[in-house]
């Protein structure tokens, strides 16, 4: 429970109804106490940390003003959502964040009637927004809707597409866009647009114009207030090519300091009064005060359970690494080996595992932004033209681009190499960001050669043969560690759809996709039975599959991909074409969204873990598993 007398305010806000008795003159004080609480909380058990604070007072402020939940306010992308969840009725129970049964890390609508839209991707806030706008005024509802979106978010077309929507339109909607302009996403910003706005909030000639118009501005009819506020667009139109947002149709007002609250409140109450489609461009800082999070946006973007009066401190690296960082190294090892190298990340460089390429080759490693239909159809074009593009990207991110990978890439049959991390279950992000998929969407696609690795020598083994196959090809691997295995710092190939058998034993074979080759041997040898390495899911190994149907009565496939449509269905289908009558066991993600947890969890709770497939086998196989008779079981 909260300290009333460390937070005497705070304490008594279990709601914003709670938080609009306050008056005015007490935000900032309530502000202080927020940011206070919120380094508290995500010191004590981890979280989403730099994007909350920076927008603490923007928080207060909107449901200070905005009647919500009456009021729809939509938080893009969700990383900043942590203060909102703490005024809106689950201050005490934000450390559970991300945990298994614990508040979700991202705006979720059936946790609380405030959070008005699950928000895990980015840029999705203006197109929800306007949708809502639009629906209440055809009931004739006078509500507001807010959208708050992160200058990152704002750099991928979908947020333009729904500017351009709502800029265009009559009778015009009633909506605001807050565009939180701290220059950051996880990474530094990159593209025009960053550098548009920075124009913009470092020109002294504008900053001293808007300042000193304040002055005149009070009163709209004076004449000099109408006069100052046409020169004001002028001058910013010198400074932002076209009023980029004004000609889109948007009332824009801005930058002001989004941690004044004071400011923010006076513009917002007038903002509210205007009609149509309008922008509020605010000024934060990731990280704001806590100066260890300012000095360092990247590092505390989101954070392990840390002391405050410390900071974070660098823990020992894993005796083994991540497949991250295998790609990350392999990444370095083919660039030094092939000069066609391209690296392509859409804004993941930290979580893809591109900082040491980033570093050694720059001139070869592009930041698309928050742009993953981009991020790939620039790799076909670099295709095009006879270089050897590797895009990195999130499995859940792919899902963005699923137009491009088959129309700009697979259907041209060009040579890219999609390394897919965070594949399969992902754990404390949630359902937005696992990656339970790829396998179904990807394997469907003519011309895509598409692996996955059992541990972290095959996976840079993998990543040869993708790179060196002359088409399409794609690497899924799951977020952390693998079993263990060395790895060999040669960049040695596969043999295209040759699949590896792990173990010989009777009765049922065991086909094991990546990460789930392990609990088959585990399994497999309790109960004796075959366990292959599949490695690859198209194409599939189907010599191997024709031997082992005659010599096996069942075949079991495990994968940590969803079951409809994914590799087991591969290996079904393959069955059927060859009339192959031979009962099939899968084994693999449950037809819903998983929550947050950890990644053993989900996988324990899906019975993706040995023991729960050891049970799943044993009871669909329960006859084919008895010793024939007079033969003595293992068991005695």
């Amino acid at each position: 429970m909260i300290d009333a007398t460390r937070y005497p305010r705070l304490s008594r806000i279990d709601s914003p109804a709670d938080l609009r008795t306050f008056d005015e003159s007490e935000l900032p004080a309530i502000a202080d106490e927020l940011r206070a609480y919120l380094i508290e909380q995500v010191s004590r058990a981890g979280g989403h940390f730099g994007a909350g604070l920076g927008v603490i007072e923007l928080t207060v402020a909107l449901h200070w003003l905005y009647q919500t939940p009456e009021d729809r306010i939509v938080w893009d992308v969700g990383h900043q959502c942590y203060p909102h969840k703490i005024l809106t009725g689950r201050r005490d129970r934000i450390h559970t964040v991300k945990q298994k049964d614990g508040l979700a890390p991202f705006p979720k609508r059936k946790e609380s009637v405030y959070d008005t839209l699950d928000v895990g991707h980015s840029s999705t806030s203006i197109s929800a927004a306007l949708g809502m706008a639009l629906a209440l005024e055809a009931e004739g509802d006078p509500r507001q809707v807010v959208a708050v979106i992160g200058d990152g978010a704002m750099t991928a077309g979908m947020a333009y597409e729904a500017l351009n929507h709502a800029g265009g339109l009559e009778p015009e909607p009633n909506l605001l866009v807050i565009l939180n302009d701290n220059q950051m996403s996880i990474s530094e910003n990159v593209g025009g647009l960053t550098r548009m706005l920075g124009r913009m909030m470092g020109s002294s000639t504008l900053n001293a114009v808007r300042e000193g118009g304040k002055k005149l501005l009070g009163d709209k009819s004076n004449p000099a207030a109408r006069f100052v506020r046409r020169w004001e667009e002028h001058a910013k139109g010198m400074f932002v090519p076209s009023t980029l947002f004004e000609e889109m149709g948007l009332h824009y007002t801005g930058p002001i300091d989004g941690h004044d609250i004071g400011a923010l409140v006076s513009t917002l109450r007038t903002l509210k009064k205007l009609k149509g489609p309008k922008l509020l461009h605010v000024v934060t800082t990731k990280g704001k005060g806590y100066d260890l999070a300012e000095g360092d946006q990247i590092g505390y973007h989101a954070v392990s359970p840390f002391d405050p009066e410390v900071g974070l401190v660098a823990k020992k690296g894993p005796s083994k690494p991540s497949y991250t960082q295998i790609f990350g190294d392999w990444l370095c090892d083919m660039a030094a080996a092939d000069a066609r190298l391209m690296g392509i990340t859409p804004a993941m460089r930290e979580g893809s595992g591109l900082v040491r390429f980033s570093k050694e080759y720059p001139g070869r490693y592009f930041d698309v932004a928050i742009a993953e239909q981009h991020a790939v159809t620039l790799a076909a074009g670099m295709a095009l033209e006879g270089a050897k593009p590797v895009v990195a990207i999130y499995s859940t991110f792919l899902q963005r681009a699923y137009d491009q990978l088959i129309h700009d890439v697979a259907l041209q049959e060009l040579d890219v190499l999609f390394a897919i991390d965070r594949a399969g279950v992902v754990g404390p992000d949630g359902a937005t960001h696992a990656g339970s998929f790829d396998l179904s969407f990807l394997r469907c696609i003519p011309n895509m050669v598409l692996m996955a690795p059992a541990d972290e020598n095959e996976c840079r083994q993998m990543l040869t043969t993708g790179f060196r196959h002359p088409g399409p090809a794609a690497v899924r691997y799951p977020r952390g560690t693998g079993p263990g295995a060395a790895i060999a710092p040669t960049l040695d190939t596969l043999p295209l759809g040759r699949a590896e058998v792990r173990r010989r034993g009777s009765r049922l074979a065991l086909l094991a996709f990546g990460p789930l080759v392990q609990v088959a041997e585990d399994v497999g040898a309790a109960l004796d039975l075959t366990v292959v390495n599949m490695r690859f899911v198209r194409p599939l190994d189907e010599a191997l599959l024709r031997e082992l149907a005659g010599t096996h009565a069942g075949f079991v496939t495990l994968e940590d991909n969803a079951i409809a449509g994914g590799a087991g269905s591969a290996v079904a289908e393959f069955l059927a074409s060859e009339a192959i009558l031979l009962p099939v066991q899968h084994l693999g993600l449950p037809d819903r969204f998983m929550e947050h947890a950890a990644r053993e969890e989900l996988l324990a709770e899906a019975g993706l873990d040995a023991a729960g497939v050891r049970d799943a086998i044993q009871a669909r196989f329960k006859d084919a598993l008895k010793p024939a008779s007079g033969v003595r079981s293992a068991a005695g």
